[in-house]
Parts: C-alpha cells; structure tokens; sequence
C-alpha cells in the first residue's frame, strides 16, 4: 500500500476553511489530503461527519477489485457515516441545519420506472453511489443531497448511527422475510451483517433465532445482539428444514444454499451476500419444497425508514458490534484491520 500526505496546505481543522480526507488516487495507492471545505448546492447539504464505516467493499475499492461500472478513481469512499449538517444550499429546509444525521448512499435518478416503485437501489440510470461513484465520509466535511438525508433523534449516538447504513441494508431483508412472533429464525453468517440483522429480528419475538457462523469466538456477541443460540456450518444439516424463515447475510460460497436447506418446506429465505461468480444455487430443492426466495441488494428508503426507527427505539444498537476505532490518517491500518481474519474485528470505524 502506497499512503502519503499531501502537501495543500496545513489542516485547519473541521472549523475552519481547509479540511482532511483520505482519498484512493487508484487502486493500492491511499493518500492523506487536505482541500478546501465543500460548499453546499442547490438541493445539498454540508454535513460535518462524526463517524464513518469501513466495510470489505471498501477494501474491493482500494485493491481494484470492485467492477469498473461500481467504481472511479480518484475517489474518497466512505458510504457508511453518521454526522451533524452545518450548512444547506438554496431549496433545502434551514432546519436541518444543527440534526444529526445519516443518509442514504444511491444516487438514483427519481423518474425511472424502478425509482418510481419505491426501488432506488435497482435504478435504471447509471450506478452512482456515495462513496464509490462520489465522495464519500472518510472526510471531515461530506456534500451531500439533502432529500437523501434521515434526521435522529436529538442527541442520537453518533458513533452508533455509523452502522445504520449496514442496517438499513438488512432491514431490508428482514422486512421480506417477514417474521412473525414464535417463529423459528436463523441468520446464515455471524460478520457486521449478519448481526445487525439478529438484532432487528431479535424485535420480532422469535421462539429460536440461531446464528451460524465458523467461529465459536463470536458466541457472546451473537447472544448480546439478541440470538438464542450459535451453531457452526457443519451443523446445517441436523438442522435441515426446521426454521420459518432465514436471512442470509454471509455472501460466501454455499452460504446460499446453506440457507435454503435451513428453511423449512413453504419457508422463507433472503439472500444479502453477494459471492463469487462459481456459487451455486439449485431449483430442485427450491420448488419442491416451495421456498420464497428473496434477494436483496442495498437499502431502499423504507428499509432506510425500518433501521432509523429501531435505532430510536432502542431495539437497534450497532455500537454492540464496533471492535476498532481508528483516525484518518490511520486508514491503511484500518483497512488492514478489515481484511486481516486474524484480528477479530467485526465493525471498523474512522473518526474524521
């Protein structure tokens, strides 16, 4: 990894006219910059960013391996963040200004067919997302579209609301998969999703909710975050057919089908995770067994509207799950962090 500091001038801080931001020149090369502070558009909010998120398709983004239609370079990521708005541009409520915030990642084009059911994340118009196509968090100051933004609750934990946009993401799916109270739930993976989406259906009054992941270490987590019990994938089979409903947050290969034979006959299942292109899913099982499958890829406003809601509830916490902070001129061992299994971490975050 190539980082280097760049020389525009000294950072003044948040507060002042300068500000720092880490962004990915090109794929392995990271560089520490300071420009000049952004000034809200019409229809834009400034946002002064609290907290931001480091997910693996950050790291995708920084060693090249994210598809050239999601991506450009140069690039400052940063998708997920929470932060408080200091400033809005002409057509923008000045009320907003002093909320705490998230906000949504998709910049959809609002008048295709897909954005007009309610469906941003499956638009027609060219991908074009905060923190991949446009700057994202890992910045002092981040521009974005006010209609995009979710107010908090006044004095909302900010270091817990950087998760929010992960947990919009599998608000999603448990908002398809449906669960009703005394049903049998598994979550398929024990990473940031999977366990942002234990807690959102832990609200849901399930008779078992059972987490499967490898790691046995991830026990205590899984059970602060609301599951009854966690088993191992070698265990999928003594279970095979037994619960209404499962979420499948891994994105590995077989976790999808792993997920399928969990459900039982006239079940629901979810897919999150996005594999390799050699993962297989057979049809058989499916329509035999008449499952529902559902996919999901993103956040749509009202999952945004689901994970914004338990986290003023309550029932939402993402800060259970943060295992290590780091500042922004810490991004290369962060990003290191993310991808390092070793290190146990399940949700990275940068303080700007």
């Amino acid at each position: 990894m190539e980082i280097t500091e760049s020389t525009a001038g000294p950072p003044t801080g948040a507060t002042g006219t300068m500000a720092r931001a880490v962004r990915i020149e090109r794929p392995g090369s990271l560089r520490v910059v300071t420009t000049p502070r952004p000034e809200p558009g019409r229809g834009e909010a400034l946002v002064r960013v609290a907290y931001t998120g480091i997910c693996g398709s950050d790291v995708e983004l920084f060693e090249g391996g994210r598809p050239a239609a999601f991506s450009r370079y140069p690039i400052v990521p940063g998708h997920e963040w929470s932060g408080t708005v200091e400033a809005v541009g002409d057509d923008v409520d000045g009320a907003l200004v002093g909320m705490p915030v998230v906000g949504e990642g998709f910049r959809s084009c609002q008048v295709c067919a897909a954005c007009r059911r309610g469906e941003p994340t499956v638009c027609h118009a060219p991908y074009d997302e905060t923190g991949f196509t446009q700057d994202g968090a890992w910045a002092e100051w981040l521009r974005v579209p006010a209609r995009l933004l979710h107010v908090l609750p006044t004095g909302a934990d900010l270091r817990s609301a950087a998760g929010l946009e992960p947990a919009a993401c599998v608000a999603e799916a448990c908002l398809r998969a449906d669960v009703r109270q005394g049903e049998r739930v598994a979550v398929v993976g024990g990473g940031t999703l999977g366990l942002l989406a234990t807690q959102l259906l832990h609200a849901h009054s399930p008779a078992e909710l059972v987490v499967v992941h490898p790691n046995p270490s991830r026990t205590e987590l899984a059970a602060a975050c609301g599951a009854s019990g966690l088993v191992s994938p070698d265990e999928v089979e003594t279970l095979a057919g037994t619960f209404d409903a499962v979420v499948e947050a891994a994105g590995h290969r077989g976790t999808a089908a792993a997920a399928v034979r969990l459900t039982r006959r006239g079940g629901r299942v979810v897919l999150t995770g996005i594999p390799d292109e050699h993962d297989t899913l057979g049809t058989r099982e499916l329509v035999v067994n008449q499952i529902a499958v559902h996919t999901v890829f993103g956040a749509p406003p009202r999952a945004w509207v689901h994970a914004v809601r338990a986290f003023g509830a309550g029932t939402l916490d993402p800060a259970r799950i943060v295992t290590h902070e780091f500042g922004l001129e810490e991004a290369e061992q962060a990003l290191r962090t993310v991808g390092d299994r070793r290190a146990g971490a399940v949700k990275v975050l940068l303080r700007p």
